[in-house]
């Protein structure tokens, strides 16, 4: 039985693990698809019982008003509710076209059902023709047990609740019974001549949606026909389906025919400038000074190289996830840096993998583990006694593999199992080049490589207590090994050379010699300088010793503690050394002189964005409880201020002299921006805010909540006094995002179940139930996601949940966007065309939370969730010459290229930094020669050849070709220089 049990241990900590996991994801998805259709149907349900109140009261207004014959007003009711609805095969067509439910089932098991019971009812056409618009224009008909005349009256005032259809399949079998009513309470014969003749009409707008449906529109149900002659209140529109829910966008005056709107790339790109912050929470021994006096350090998927001196950033940009571990070639200038595993926006694994690269030239040498590593890199080392020709790396799987690789050959050596425990370090033995050293919980391996096999020798200690972590690994120049451990002591691990006698090892085993108490808590780094003293970095004490040849201390200095503890610590300038903290600060500090900030961020996810009306400055706020205030010239922090709450948004008056920040309890607060004092706190509701915005002039503040409301404030003494004014209700899901017209009249907004609502402030903030009239009016911002001037933007079978944040430019040229699938996207304004094309970039390793358009839209902001980054673009726009030649704006100089030199043809890369960057330009700026040809192009055309230029670019390691060891060089341009995504692999003038 023992040895039974012995074996299920292992079968469980081993193999078992793995199948735990998947399949507490499994379920977690499906918990998470559950709560979506939950969330859903309890705001169908919410929005039917409001309905059903106002309808009833409306249509007793009207019995009592109108005569039974002439019922003039009810006649106009049942005209719009047909008229608005668009085409009857529009809903069909949509679901065929795979418009909009990407990643769940819901769209495609409604359209089946959907048909079914279309089909189910054959007896005559007119009484089809009723259903589809009914189907189309009333959702709430889907949760109501009962229809009633009433809620046919309602779809008059507001076609809105298109956006809400929760289940079409539903609404297609109980909206034949909301027919009925009609010939209870509309007996006369007129009335059904007028039903008649909007269900011939009905076949028309048919045709165009099958017409629309040839050439590919798969959002786009346009309705063309007679809609303006039926009734000139109402204009044509567009429809889009977002997780099988109709959204309605009346098309604008201006527009005289839809068709010959064109969507192209936009002549602005983006060009990463600066990345804030630095990822040191749940990373260690990720900070080194470079010979070019650069600190490199990672966040997010970048690698940032800066110099202190000079105030300068350069970026490697080649990972497609979040950069875990780092490790510096002897020669210093090689560099290697391990990702973990992704997903793309098709739901495609991203392979962890090692990528070896120059950190002159920020060339990518290699590209190592695609298909070997599991889960991400844990760490890696390069060997030291062969001129680090090897590499060794631990990923992240159950079995923690070992292995070791002749990078340059890009071939694995030899392979092993390591342990199930949790690996923190690995090491090349700096003068014996067959050992290499891993440690982490309760153990130290010694493995003894030799050709293409490991062999593994455990550390005894014997009677020395035993840790619960190794943390950290050094070596004297004697050979010795050093251990720094959970409990504050470091060990020395010396190797025996003598025949194994009694109470000691056999020979060649290292085995402790000598043990030192440290720290209070524990030694989380070890750093052995140049003159052979080493540093060491403890957890909890906050400190860093320096300890002389003998191992005895000889200074010491404590960390603030508002920097939080050590986790990297390395040898600066001088008798400099750079210390990495858990609260994601790099400091440079010396024992004499204390530490300077140098480089810093959120500790938790980032939400909340603003910039400054007229100054370079912008503001952020995160779960961390900080808001910090940046400066986007200096590219320095100019105040940081804790907040009592978590901040979610937040929107600086337009004087610029207050900033108002929403939180996730309802509070919001009143900052000085200036001093950053607290001007003043209020409340609304008990949920989160999520949109906080002035109008134009500062006189009103518009306060969104996940309550489903909008707080009005009026606001005077330049944004020191705020007085409620009113209250915006009538969405049944959370506000999303909202924009003030510029005569402060009109609010739009947007909502968590896809509606888009309008409403009028001066009359009570009230609905305006007639959408189509709020098609022509101009908006101070743009950042709601849905509207037909942005509708373009959404990806093909979104979800609805996979755009976070969108704004327009103040000149109104383009729309930066910001997605689930870490991009961010520059898109033409306006955007009203279906999969328009868009620049793509990729620097963010989790979802882009925000993205803000500095004053003068010489600068983008873009923010992390997860990867609490904080990353400043600057927009660059490309100008054609008339010999086919791109001008290249880097900074104030301008650089001729021919655009025929793409990254097929580009030679091997430049060593020089300077030239590296026009080569990139180059290769990106090919892509507006290639838009002057594709003006003449069909639309359908332009859309392929901007999916193959903005996707081309990004390194998909599951594709073989990146497996390919033959001309590395011109790999790398493929992988890192085609396009936007890589553009930045070079240095930032």
């Amino acid at each position: 039985m023992d040895g039974f049990a012995g074996s299920l241990d292992d079968s469980i900590s081993a193999a078992s693990t793995s199948d735990v996991q998947d399949r507490l994801s499994a379920l977690e998805l499906r918990v998470q698809q559950q709560e979506d259709e939950i969330t859903v149907l309890k705001a169908a349900l919410a929005d039917v019982l409001r309905r059903l109140a106002i309808s009833e009261d409306h249509v007793a207004s009207v019995r009592k008003s109108a005569p039974s014959k002439g019922q003039p007003s009810l006649r106009e009711a049942i005209s719009m509710s047909c008229i608005t609805n668009g085409s009857t095969g529009s809903r069909k067509t949509s679901h065929s076209s795979s418009v909009s439910v990407a990643r769940k089932e819901t769209l495609s098991s409604a359209a089946k059902s959907g048909t079914e019971k279309k089909k189910e009812k054959p007896p005559g056409q007119k009484e089809k023709k009723e259903e589809s618009h009914s189907n189309d224009q009333s959702p709430q008909t889907q949760a109501s047990p009962s229809p009633q005349p009433s809620s046919q009256t309602l779809q008059t005032h507001r076609q809105t609740q298109e956006s809400k259809s929760s289940a079409p399949a539903k609404s297609i079998k109980k909206s034949l019974t909301a027919e009925k009513p009609h010939s209870a309470w509309e007996s006369s014969d007129d009335s059904r001549n007028k039903l008649l003749r909007v269900a011939s009409t009905s076949k028309l707008i048919s045709k165009v949606a099958k017409n629309a449906d040839k050439h590919k529109d798969v959002i786009v149900s346009q309705a063309k026909m007679s809609t303006r002659e039926k009734n000139s209140q109402e204009g044509e529109y567009i429809k889009m389906f977002m997780r099988g829910r109709p959204i309605t966008m009346f098309i604008p005056s201006d527009v005289e025919n839809y068709d010959d709107i064109r969507t192209e790339l936009p002549p602005e790109k983006l060009k990463l400038e600066w990345v804030y912050g630095y990822r040191g929470r749940d990373c260690r021994a990720n900070v080194y000074l470079l010979p070019t006096g650069e600190i490199v350090y990672f966040i997010a998927s970048v690698v940032v190289l800066f110099n202190y001196e000079e105030r300068t950033q350069r970026h490697y940009l080649g990972h497609t996830d979040c950069v875990k571990c780092l490790a510096v070639h002897p020669d210093k200038i090689r560099i290697a840096t391990g990702q973990l595993a992704g997903v793309d926006k098709d739901g495609r694994p991203l392979q962890p993998h090692v990528r070896v690269w120059d950190s002159v030239s920020l060339v990518t040498l290699q590209v190592i583990g695609l298909g070997t590593f599991e889960r991400g890199v844990g760490c890696l080392d390069f060997s030291k006694a062969d001129s680090g020709s090897h590499l060794c790396v631990i990923d992240d799987s159950n079995e923690h593999m070992l292995t070791v690789w002749d990078w340059q050959r890009k071939s694995k050596i030899a392979e092993i199992k390591t342990t199930n425990e949790v690996v923190l370090a690995v090491e090349f033995h700096p003068t014996d080049a067959n050992t290499i050293i891993t440690c982490g919980k309760s153990h130290i391996f010694f493995w003894t490589w030799s050709g293409n096999s490991l062999s593994r020798k455990q550390g005894i200690f014997g009677k020395y207590e035993k840790p619960k972590f190794v943390q950290c690994l050094a070596f004297l120049g004697n050979g010795d090994v050093l251990t720094g451990d959970s409990g504050g002591i470091i060990l020395i691990w010396g190797k025996t050379t003598v025949e194994s006698t009694p109470g000691k090892g056999p020979k060649g085993v290292y085995q402790i010699s000598r043990q030192i108490k440290a720290h209070d808590g524990s030694v989380f780094t070890l750093c052995q300088l140049r003159n052979g003293m080493l540093l060491t970095g403890g957890g909890k004490d906050r400190k860093i010793i320096l300890w002389d040849h003998d191992l005895n201390p000889e200074r010491e200095i404590e960390v603030p503690d508002q920097y939080g503890t050590i986790r990297a610590v390395a040898e600066g300038k001088a008798d400099q050394f750079l210390v990495g903290t858990s609260r994601n600060f790099v400091l440079r500090g010396t024992f004499n002189d204390g530490f300077v900030v140098e480089v810093q961020g959120h500790t938790d996810e980032l939400w909340g964005l603003a910039s400054h009306p007229f100054k370079d400055l912008f503001l952020t706020c995160a779960q961390d409880r900080q808001v910090c205030m940046w400066n986007s010239v200096d590219h320095t922090l100019e105040w940081t201020r804790l907040l009592d709450e978590p901040g979610h948004c937040a929107d600086f008056h337009p004087s610029g002299a207050v900033v108002a920040i929403g939180t996730h309890s309802g509070r919001w607060f009143v900052l000085d921006a200036e001093t950053r004092d607290l001007v003043s706190i209020h409340t609304d509701g008990n949920e989160q805010l999520s949109v906080m915005r002035y109008s134009v002039d500062g006189t009103l503040l518009a306060v969104g909540s996940h309550d489903n409301f909008i707080y009005l404030y009026v606001v005077t003494e330049n944004g020191r006094k705020y007085s409620r004014y009113g209250k915006c209700t009538g969405h049944s899901s959370y506000i999303t995002h909202l924009d003030w017209s510029p005569d402060n009249k009109y609010i739009m907004s947007n909502s968590g179940d896809y509606e888009i609502l309008y409403w009028d402030i001066p009359s009570g903030c009230k609905l305006i139930r007639n959408r189509s009239d709020c098609k022509d009016i101009d908006w101070t911002t743009y950042t709601c996601v849905l509207g037909f001037q942005v509708f373009g933007v959404w990806p093909e079978g979104s979800d609805g949940t996979d755009i976070n944040a969108l704004v327009r430019s103040h000149n109104r040229k383009v729309i930066a966007v910001a997605d689930d699938f870490c991009k961010v996207h520059l898109f033409q304004y306006p955007c009203s065309k279906p999969k328009a094309p868009s620049h793509k970039y990729s620097a963010h390793s989790s979802h882009v939370t925000n993205v803000s358009f500095t004053h003068s839209d010489g600068h983008l902001i873009s923010t992390g969730g997860k990867d609490m980054s904080i990353i400043q673009w600057k927009l660059v726009e490309k100008v054609t010459l008339p010999q086919n030649d791109i001008v290249v704006d880097i900074g104030a100089t301008k650089v001729p290229i021919s655009a025929s030199e793409n990254a097929v043809q580009s030679p091997a890369p430049l060593p020089q930094p300077f030239n590296e960057m026009n080569q990139n330009e180059s290769v990106t700026g090919s892509s507006p020669a290639s838009l002057e040809s594709n003006l003449e192009q069909s639309a359908e055309a332009s859309e392929e050849q901007s999916e193959e230029q903005s996707e081309g670019s990004s390194l998909d390691p599951a594709e073989p070709g990146c497996e390919e060891p033959s001309n590395e060089m011109s790999e790398e341009h493929s992988e890192s220089t085609v396009t936007e995504e890589q553009q930045d692999n070079s240095p930032v003038s």
